[in-house]
């Protein structure tokens, strides 16, 4: 009888230590990955720097706009609280960059190319920069 219960015993705390575990273990494929879209610029800007900037934020702001894993963020890299940003990004000017919290992709001569003569080309790279990184 008291080999029973020890026997019951055992096998209970085992079941007990996998329930545990299994609950407590997250998978790669739920954890949803932030995307960031950053938009930089000085105080004065020409009408494409402008439109990078229009663009990239009505398309986040329209398109992700039930994402809160996508967001738009813009930059003055004149004001002295976003220094350590600029740094971090080696920007010293206007520039458009997808950071997926490890990966900073540049995207500004692309976003220059096409934001005034051809938006939606910007709109659709950005589409899959962002998809790619979720």
């Amino acid at each position: 009888m008291n080999s029973l219960l020890v026997l019951l015993f055992a096998f209970n705390a085992i079941a007990c230590n996998n329930t545990q575990s299994n609950n407590t273990h997250t998978s790669d494929s739920t954890i949803k990955k932030k995307v960031e879209v950053y938009y930089f610029h000085g105080t004065r800007r020409c009408a494409t720097c402008i439109a990078v900037g229009s663009v990239s934020q009505e398309l986040v702001e329209i398109k992700y706009k039930d994402n809160p894993n996508v967001e738009f963020i813009e930059i003055n890299i004149n004001e002295p609280d976003n220094e350590e940003l600029a740094e971090k990004f080696q920007v010293s000017g206007s520039g458009l960059y997808v950071y997926n919290g490890k990966d900073i992709e540049n995207i500004t001569a692309y976003a220059f190319q096409h934001a005034r003569a051809n938006p939606d080309k910007l709109k659709k790279k950005l589409i899959e920069l962002i998809n790619k990184n979720l």
